[in-house]
């Protein structure tokens, strides 16, 4: 105790774990160093209680009794480490040091702990916003497959929230504590992927001049989230079928077999049946994907959710920004008839947008993008009519660029950004097309 005095720890002492539960119970304990032989309950007994209440606090356990089975006990019972006694001068600066890391390990567990938490209670069912029948559909399977380990395909249109689905599964579940990896198949080069889900040994190929291990083998204990699988190539898709079927790989490069235990979730935009049939995807594999189907429904479906979602983002942007975005009845009227081809994703989009350029004013139907005031103006010309498609392509560029230019008060810079281009290339623009430049 003197030990850790002089290096300006502040110690209380207890004569038995009975004292000891008392001292924790009023806060502000940062370790426990733990004899193993005490009055009432031993050492070991204590810890288990400890762990119990303060999963996170870290112990120590001491003894002048030394043995091979009492050092392993003591590990079992959930302490950081095991010290012998006496501590001559040359174990000082040990126990220091070893103090000193148990107690940023105590720190480091709870801030993830605390971490956890809070992804856990962000992706709550209530807080994926919305009251339509269609969602509340999907929110209803999604509650009652999170407490299983069955493997579930996530299906819907680009920007549906598929990735807050299975968010919500993950943090819902018994793994809630373990990781949740996503894997976007369909952003990695085929070439890549392989040794991104599956790892690699040093030499498999050049420039692996280290092993690494892959997603599969991170998401251990935990669930592996594979993004757009419609995209992975036919021999990918035999590797996983043998993970779903006997939850073993081998790293590139490597002829040891590795087991895993994590829960797969899959998704894709795709109809696979239609890539089944055209001999793009495996069809055991769709089976073995598919034993629970979600369908995350269009947001052209759930209609009566885009008020509630519009308010939504508003107030998360008004948070972020320090300004509160506000809709005219008629422009909400708008963005209710609206399609949204893009779905949530692109009202959030449209949000941010305008949330940039209105700010705290009011937003008016003039305010919107002429593509949400005239839907109709950007359908598809009738091709079997004739036409000229230069012209065609030209006016629909006019038109965009026209609407970004009155969007940012004739901004160029700005206006390039909600479009996606550079500024040099939408000055170009401007001027093949012969549009006036801004004032």
């Amino acid at each position: 105790m003197r030990i850790l005095s002089r290096v300006g720890h502040r110690v209380s002492e207890a004569r038995d774990a009975a004292e000891a539960m008392t001292l924790l119970g009023q806060g502000g304990v940062d370790l426990v160093l733990a004899d193993i032989r005490m009055p009432g309950l031993n050492g070991l007994e204590l810890i288990r209680q400890i762990q119990e209440v303060e999963p996170d606090l870290p112990c120590i356990v001491v003894t002048g009794y030394a043995s091979p089975e009492s050092s392993v006990e003591a590990l079992r019972a959930g302490a950081f480490w095991y010290l012998e006694k006496p501590f001559d001068q040359a174990h000082l600066d040990v126990v220091r040091r070893l103090v000193d890391q148990a107690i940023e390990h105590g720190r480091l567990k709870a801030q993830n702990r605390a971490l956890q938490s809070e992804l856990r209670s962000k992706y709550r069912f209530e807080n994926i916003v919305g009251t339509s029948p269609a969602l509340r559909g999907v929110l209803d399977v999604v509650g009652r497959v999170a407490a299983t380990d069955s493997t579930v395909l996530i299906t819907g249109e680009s920007g549906t929230g598929k990735e807050l689905i299975a968010r919500a599964i993950h943090y819902n579940s018994d793994r809630a504590d373990r990781d949740l990896v996503i894997v976007n198949c369909g952003a990695i080069p085929e070439e890549l992927l392989e040794s991104e889900l599956f790892g690699h040994v040093k030499g498999a190929f050049t420039h692996a001049v280290s092993s690494r291990a892959g997603r599969f083998s991170l998401a251990n204990g935990g669930t592996i989230f594979l993004d757009e699988i419609g995209d992975m190539s036919p021999n990918l898709q035999v590797k996983l079928l043998r993970v779903l079927q006997e939850r073993t790989f081998e790293p590139v490069g490597s002829s040891k077999t590795e087991l895993v235990n994590v829960r797969v979730l899959a998704a894709t935009n795709q109809d696979l049946e239609t890539a089944i049939r055209d001999g793009r995807f495996r069809e055991d594999l769709y089976y073995r994907l598919n034993v629970i189907p979600i369908e995350v429904p269009p947001l052209r479906q759930r209609r009566s959710d885009i008020p509630l979602l519009i308010d939504s983002f508003a107030e998360k942007l008004g948070r972020e920004r320090g300004t509160q975005l506000k809709l005219a009845p008629e422009a909400l009227e708008v963005l209710c008839r609206y399609d949204w081809p893009g779905n949530v994703r692109e009202l959030e989009n449209l949000m941010e947008r305008l949330s940039v350029l209105r700010g705290d004013s009011e937003v008016g139907p003039s305010d919107l993008p002429g593509n949400l005031r005239n839907p109709g103006r950007g359908e598809s010309p009738d091709v079997s009519a004739g036409m000229d498609f230069r012209s065609v392509v030209d006016r629909f560029q006019t038109d965009l660029i026209r609407e970004a230019l009155e969007a940012t008060g004739g901004n160029k810079k700005e206006a390039a950004e909600l479009l996606g281009l550079n500024r040099t290339t939408l000055t170009e623009k401007i001027k093949k097309l012969g549009l006036a430049e801004p004032s």
